[in-house]
């Protein structure tokens, strides 16, 4: 079970009685505390005594049965007319009443409309600024990292296929081809996500970006992929079933890499053995990214700590932390605090020029008592 001391602490501290979410199970940090999952929104109430649930009608028998509430009530409950609206706001403040209730802390994304509500019911709102329950999911417990584990060994399994789908390519002058036909980005990139929802998964932003397009860190990639260039391909599913994410990039180039791409790939992993080796509890995420940028700026590559209007080199931070969300916290940048045993970060060092194309490796660490331990195990290889 995660540990809401902290949540705990902070309610304790700032005078409230408890914390509200209301979002649908999207949303990670309503997943995490409520353990439920719907596709519209329901509100979650947390209190040291227990977990608390307001849903529609029709959610209330399958929140009783699947989430980890202790109690869940309907609009209905507390309406004599039998409504059953779940935006009903009278219904809201007799739920938080019933729990003793009367000042609770919101994530700074809470809905306006709801909070001014309460207030006008005369239930205190407060805001919290610190993002308490984000900065506990952070920290993951045994099942989530078997998850996270999980997620990574599909993401590697889908991963081989799409680079065997390269390897089996040949060449039609500077482009590639599959089976008699150009192999696109589209394509490659449907092989990789068809095999992850093979395997339970959900991929739909996955970056499959060849040559130039490679240069921007987050374009998706489209149209006939390059031969004897890099292609950056960046694949981060979710699972169906648990909802934990993984994150994993290689580049690769299909046919014979120049000198050029030979060097920004072989500096790029020496950048990355540089920021995984330097993950330890206790360190903080700024100085995993400076060891990262030590290396790039060593051999005269420019980094945004070095010039923070760079649009070449190393443009972007070097990780971020894995969990319920893609990207969530810590940081790995400028600025990461101390990192702390069960946080899972991204370690993802990249070079990037449009002349000569990007470069990025990543892969998925987390954090140990005495160190860390690097959850991928998918080759480093560039030509294919």
């Amino acid at each position: 079970m995660p540990d809401f001391g902290r949540l705990d602490a902070f309610l304790d501290r700032e005078g409230l009685d408890g914390y509200l979410l209301d979002a649908d199970g999207d949303d990670a940090d309503q997943r995490y505390l409520s353990g439920y999952d719907a596709p519209d929104p329901f509100r979650t109430l947390y209190r040291p005594a227990g977990i608390s649930l307001l849903v529609r009608g029709l959610e209330y028998g399958r929140a009783r049965k699947d989430s980890a509430a202790t109690d869940v009530r309907r609009p209905v409950d507390y309406d004599e007319g039998g409504s059953d609206d779940a935006g009903d706001f009278d219904a809201l403040a007799a739920f938080l009443a019933e729990f003793d209730v009367d000042a609770v802390a919101v994530p700074d994304r809470f809905p306006v409309g709801v909070a001014d509500a309460l207030r006008e019911r005369g239930v205190t709102v407060a805001v919290d600024d610190e993002g308490v329950v984000t900065a506990i999911r952070a920290v993951k417990t045994d099942r989530e990292l078997d998850a996270i584990r999980a997620a990574q060994r599909a993401t590697e399994a889908a991963l081989s296929e799409g680079t065997r789908v390269l390897a089996d390519a040949t060449f039609d002058d500077d482009r590639l081809v599959h089976d008699g036909e150009v192999l696109t980005a589209e394509r490659l990139r449907a092989v990789i996500e068809i095999a992850l929802l093979e395997r339970g998964y959900v991929a739909d932003e996955t970056i499959v970006a060849g040559g130039a397009q490679g240069a921007d860190p987050h374009d998706r990639g489209s149209g006939p992929l390059p031969a004897n260039e890099p292609i950056v391909i960046d694949v981060f599913p979710r699972s169906k079933a648990t909802h934990y994410h993984a994150d994993l990039t290689r580049t690769v180039v299909r046919g014979e890499a120049s000198d050029a791409v030979r060097e920004r790939f072989e500096l790029t992993d020496r950048a990355r053995e540089a920021g995984v080796a330097a993950v330890e509890p206790g360190v903080t995420g700024e100085a995993v990214h400076d060891a990262v940028c030590d290396v790039y700026e060593d051999a005269g590559y420019p980094t945004l700590r070095s010039d923070p209007a760079t649009q070449v080199g190393f443009i972007h931070s070097t990780g971020h932390g894995v969990g319920l969300d893609v990207h969530e916290q810590p940081r790995v940048g400028a600025g990461g605090g101390e990192l702390e045993p069960g946080h899972v970060v991204t370690i993802e060092p990249g070079l990037y020029d449009p002349a000569v194309g990007g470069m990025r490796l990543e892969d998925l660490v987390v954090v140990t008592e005495d160190g860390h331990e690097n959850l991928t195990t998918s080759p480093i290889e560039l030509e294919r």
